[in-house]
C-alpha cells in the first residue's frame, strides 16, 4: 500500500497536510505512515491529558501508549462528526485509559466525608494565572483530590457521571472536589498568588 507521501505526489498536495478525515481513512486502511501521522499529530495534546491524572511522566507515557492502542484498534468505530471530533474521541479514549491505570493502584473510596454545608471554597481571585501554574499545584494535590478536581473543573462532569467513572458515591466526589478546593487555594495564598495585597 502505497504511503501518505506518494499519495501526497498523486494528489500533487505535497504542502497540503492530510485533514482528520483523510487521515482516519487512510489509518483505517492499515497505512502506517498515516497512523504516524494521527499519533504525531494529537501525542503532545494527549499526553498533557494523562499527565493531568496521572502524574509521573513514566507512567504518562504508559497510559498514552495504552491509549493510542485502543484508537487504531477501534478507529473503524470513529464517527466523523465535523471539526474537533477526531480529537475530542481520542481524548476520550487517553482519559478513560488513564482513569483505569488509576483505579487499578488507587481506591478512591477511602476518603471520608466532610459536612457537605462547610462553604466551598472560591478559585475565582486566581482566574488569571496561568494555566501552567495553577496545574502545577493541581498535580500536587493526593490521587483523589487531583483526579476528582480535574474532572469536575477542567472536564465539566457532573458528581453523578465521576461517581460512575470512579466507582465511587456523589458524596464522595463532592467530599474531594470540596477538600481538592481547599487544599489548592491554601497552596495558591501560601505561595503568594493572591491578589489585593
Amino acid at each position: 500500500m502505497p504511503g501518505i507521501l506518494h499519495l501526497y505526489r498523486q494528489k500533487n498536495i505535497t504542502t497540503t497536510p492530510l485533514t482528520d478525515r483523510q487521515l482516519v481513512r487512510h489509518c483505517q486502511r492499515g497505512d502506517a505512515k498515516a497512523q504516524e501521522l494521527l499519533y504525531q499529530r494529537f501525542a503532545d495534546a494527549m499526553y498533557r491529558t494523562a499527565l493531568r491524572y496521572v502524574k509521573s511522566e513514566v507512567d504518562t507515557e504508559d497510559v498514552l501508549i495504552m491509549a493510542f492502542t485502543k484508537v487504531f484498534k477501534y478507529l473503524d468505530r470513529y464517527e466523523d462528526q465535523g471539526d474537533g471530533s477526531l480529537q475530542a474521541w481520542i481524548r476520550k479514549i487517553v482519559m478513560n485509559e488513564a482513569l483505569m491505570w488509576l483505579r487499578r493502584r488507587h481506591n478512591f473510596n477511602l476518603t471520608e466525608t466532610a459536612d457537605e454545608s462547610l462553604a466551598v471554597p472560591d478559585l475565582s481571585e486566581f482566574s488569571d494565572l496561568p494555566a501552567n501554574d495553577i496545574q502545577q499545584f493541581i498535580a500536587q494535590l493526593p490521587i483523589g483530590y487531583r483526579t476528582v478536581f480535574n474532572l469536575y473543573v477542567v472536564e465539566g462532569f457532573a458528581h453523578a457521571e465521576i461517581a460512575s467513572k470512579l466507582g465511587i458515591s456523589e458524596s464522595t466526589s463532592r467530599t474531594q472536589l470540596l477538600k481538592a478546593k481547599t487544599q489548592l487555594k491554601k497552596m495558591l495564598t501560601q505561595e503568594g498568588f493572591h491578589y489585593g495585597t
